[in-house]
């Protein structure tokens, strides 16, 4: 793919020296590429689930035992373990460039990566172990348990192997090294499709649970040898039991606060599922499936993120903070207008999305209109969703504990079980999207709230305290733009029955409409979101076609 042309060139910019915006540029291309085609297959993955085994009892139990590696992912690799870590590493470069005696960096990786890993492993094991009472707990009325209970076991082993993979991921980026952590779920996905098409028809749905065993243990290998390069290239003479003695440990009170954010924003996933238990079946996969495809707007936002976290985590490390609230405040208007256009677009086009992706072999036409359906109420939370994974990174940038977004992610979870509750007997899986939009949307809001608290406090270096004004004329700016795209959008796809040209005119219109108002009203996030997107899809084609 891409990564010829931009590998070499991340070594121009070591993790001392400030990082150029052409740098910026090319990390950004690289993570997004990589998580795009992650993200496809992903889509191939959905694809092959579907198409091996509809939308039934079999993936219902597979995707009760799917929670597993679901939170593994949220709690161990996208956010909680990584706010703890990346300003760890961040701190200890810091330290390093200023002259500290030995490796700092070493010494954070001999002091904490061993108990880690046991850690990681004795969870692993608990949940194997305490498999039947997991599946009771998540979905009581679940047709096949004991199925489940299979799969479950065979997942809880990404605990250990997605621990690893987080770990390596967060120590590279605070390394400003993209590529190998960019590419972890293109390994992930590839070893769960190759499971299934090869031992699907002896171990049935069993097989995407084994995938899934396999393409954790590809996570830590891709990135092992970069990791391995990283460390040795600043081998001292100091000894390791020096370094152990010398390592600052990690923040207790930082670790909880993460990790119970992170298990508190995943576990709208288990609420779906506990509540969608007891309708008809598929009704999980239903939700599975459209959830899948209206998040990969909100993957493709927070990109340019995942590159800044740790520059944000430095700049607080040197005691720059206008560098990190400048940059906070940029990303947050690149990504709401990012997020924006891919919720109009899904909104407006999701059954010609759903068609063309799903519908073939077990999955059916009454599959995609309940999955289309869910699809467009779910894409109402994206917006949400993305402020969320923007704004609490400025919390824990830092380094240090913070309360304040568990507390918001508790109320928008309180929000989502009351009115999944509420609405699930009347609206089934569509009040359960419903209630986790509106929940989300409700964290959101809090979080942009408590800055404005924090930007009045004196110890504001405890996190980044952004502008909200300049957020909300953002949003003012972009919100109507996004509903008029998406009832143009819709409006155009409904005429025309094939999915393939429906698909491209509701999606040519949704972008050319929100272009335009966009730009009229003043977005200011507009243009470059603009760049990223058109310079992303160049970059793909070229690796497709050449």
């Amino acid at each position: 793919m891409t990564t010829q042309a931009t590998t070499p060139r991340e070594d121009t910019a070591p993790e001392h020296a400030p990082p150029t915006r052409g740098f910026l540029a090319k990390a950004t291309l690289v993570t997004a590429s990589l998580s795009v085609a992650g993200a496809l297959l992903g889509l191939v993955r959905d694809q092959s689930l579907a198409r091996l085994f509809g939308a039934g009892r079999d993936t219902d139990a597979f995707l009760v035992a799917w929670t597993v590696p679901e939170f593994a992912a949220t709690l161990l690799i996208e956010d909680g373990l990584a706010f703890a870590l990346i300003p760890a590493f961040s701190g200890a470069l810091a330290r390093r460039a200023q002259g500290a005696p030995g490796d700092p960096v070493r010494a954070l990786v001999a002091g904490t990566l061993p108990r880690l890993a046991l850690a990681f492993a004795a969870v692993g094991a608990l949940l194997a172990a305490a498999a039947p009472q997991l599946v009771e707990a998540l979905a009581p009325g679940l047709r096949d348990p004991a199925l489940a209970v299979d799969c479950t076991r065979l997942t809880a082993t990404c605990v250990l192997s997605f621990g690893l993979a987080g770990y390596c991921s967060a120590a590279l980026r605070a390394h400003r090294r993209f590529l190998a952590p960019a590419a972890i779920y293109v390994a992930y996905n590839v070893g769960i499709v190759t499971a299934m098409f090869a031992l699907g028809g002896h171990w049935g749905v069993r097989s995407a649970a084994l995938g899934v065993a396999a393409g954790g243990c590809l996570m830590v290998a891709i990135q092992l040898p970069s990791l391995g390069r990283q460390l040795r290239s600043r081998r001292t003479a100091g000894s390791v039991a020096a370094e152990v003695a010398g390592a600052r440990p990690l923040d207790i009170a930082l670790m909880a606060t993460v990790l119970l954010f992170a298990l508190c924003r995943q576990s709208q996933v288990l609420i779906e599922r506990f509540l969608a238990s007891n309708l008809p079946a598929g009704a999980i996969s239903h939700l599975n499936y459209a959830q899948k495809v209206a998040q990969i707007p909100m993957t493709l936002s927070m990109m340019l993120c995942t590159v800044t976290f740790p520059l944000v985590a430095r700049a607080l490390a040197d005691g720059d903070i206008e560098r990190a609230r400048t940059r906070v405040e940029r990303d947050l208007a690149v990504a709401c207008c990012l997020v924006l256009l891919g919720t109009a677009a899904v909104v407006a086009c999701a059954p010609q999305l759903v068609q063309l992706l799903f519908q073939r072999g077990a999955f059916t036409a009454e599959d995609t209109a309940a999955t289309a359906s869910v699809m467009r109420v779910y894409a109402l939370g994206l917006l949400g969703q993305t402020l969320t994974g923007v704004l609490v990174r400025s919390y824990f940038s830092a380094g240090r504990a913070t309360w304040y977004p568990v507390a918001a992610m508790a109320a928008g979870i309180a929000v989502t079980s009351w009115l999944g509750a509420w609405t699930v007997g009347s609206w089934g899986v569509t009040g359960i999207a419903a209630a986790n939009a509106l929940g989300i949307t409700v964290t959101a809001g809090l979080l942009l709230s408590g800055m404005r608290r924090r930007t009045t406090r004196q110890n504001s270096s405890r996190s980044v305290p952004i502008r909200i004004g300049r957020v909300l004329r953002e949003l003012g700016r972009t919100l109507p733009a996004a509903v008029a795209a998406a009832g143009a959008g819709a409006l155009v796809a409904s005429r025309l029955t094939a999915p393939v040209t429906g698909l491209l005119a509701g999606g040519a219109t949704v972008t050319v409409v929100f272009v335009l108002l966009g730009r009229a009203l003043g977005a200011q996030g507009c243009a470059p979101a603009l760049r990223f997107v058109r310079t992303l899809a160049r970059r793909l084609a070229h690796a497709v076609l050449r």
